[in-house]
């Protein structure tokens, strides 16, 4: 989407990077006062409250892609609802408040508060059903790994690209009956396995530090509006990531056929889920190997956010600190 003298759209600018980052941070903070206490929608709720209301002063026309889910299941930032002031330019946005949301009720490692933010049409606006997915981070000749091969099959080929033994390499998957026998097949080639109980956003962006996180591919079927986020992230990092809806009812393929998603099997690279510029931003709730979680003081609140941008392929690591925490949530 370019004006008419064929200049980029100014409206992914910097200062509205760090806007994004300012809506992280205040969901982060909410959340973070409930994490450890068994309380999942409670947690998820705080966040979804703090990011709306942020999310209202940002000066765009925003549509939210990629939510809470549909109308009739969420009361705030539903998929279609408008936030923003209204006044500024057309944006689509895709957001997990609390990313991990079991992880959060917890206090396990990287839960994140997650955004991103496109020009208008930029994102996948995929029905909140299951994503078969797979992703690899930046370095990587194009091709490297695809979803229509067998699990062994791109281990294999990964470690020849990486230039390693397939016991080299090291696998992130969600913790879930359904990955049995994919667990297996990873196993069979020597390769090692993180699993994970939940957060498949931070671990499709862990592929892309492998030598911080020891994560080289994410492989393995969770939510499609995460994956949809997770292309928002490694178009911004750099990388691969293929994903396939998974419409096995009439009624998931009648939902995706309202959302405009015509053939059920396609299979979506990166850049059909998430285009153009890209501004995507995270702020950790808890602890991890990618950002550290909100920290509480006397008077004083730590958050560790990042904010990354695809036409710039820039990075920033955010580091906040917040004071007069009794007024933080109002301010």
């Amino acid at each position: 989407m370019l004006p008419s003298d064929n200049r980029p759209l100014a409206v992914l600018d910097r200062a509205l990077s760090m806007e994004l980052v300012r809506v992280t941070e205040r969901a982060a903070v909410s959340s973070a006062r409930l994490r450890g206490r068994g309380v999942e929608k409670d947690a998820d709720q705080a966040a979804v409250v703090a990011m709306r209301r942020e999310l209202n002063r940002l000066p765009i026309s925003g549509t939210v892609v990629i939510g809470e889910g549909e109308r009739d299941e969420a009361p705030m930032l539903y998929i279609g609802e408008k936030v923003g002031t209204g006044e500024g330019p057309k944006v689509d946005i895709a957001l997990d408040p609390l990313e991990g949301t079991t992880i959060c009720a917890k206090n396990l490692p990287n839960a994140l508060c997650v955004i991103a933010l496109t020009e208008e049409g930029g994102l996948l606006n995929a029905p909140d059903v299951y994503m078969d997915k797979i992703a690899i981070g930046p370095g990587y000749p194009e091709g490297t790994i695809d979803l229509d091969r067998s699990p062994i099959d791109n281990i294999i080929a990964l470690a020849k690209a990486k230039g390693v033994a397939p016991s080299d390499i090291s696998a992130c998957i969600m913790d879930r009956p359904r990955h049995a026998k994919l667990i297996a097949e990873v196993r069979s080639t020597g390769a090692a396995i993180r699993l994970i109980g939940d957060g498949d956003v931070a671990g499709v962006i862990h592929t892309t530090d492998p030598r911080t996180t020891g994560i080289d591919i994410y492989i393995g079927i969770g939510g499609a509006p995460e994956g949809v986020l997770a292309a928002a992230a490694l178009r911004c990092i750099g990388g691969q990531m293929q994903g396939r809806l998974i419409l096995d009812s009439e009624e998931k393929r009648a939902r995706a056929r309202k959302m405009g998603i015509e053939d059920p099997q396609r299979k979506y690279a990166m850049g059909d889920m998430a285009r153009g510029d890209v501004v995507f931003a995270a702020t950790g709730v808890t602890d991890g190997n990618f950002l550290r979680g909100v920290h509480f003081g006397h008077d004083l609140i730590t958050t560790h956010s990042v904010v990354m941008r695809a036409a710039t392929r820039t990075i920033r690591y955010v580091e906040g600190q917040h004071r007069l925490f009794d007024k933080f949530d109002d301010a």
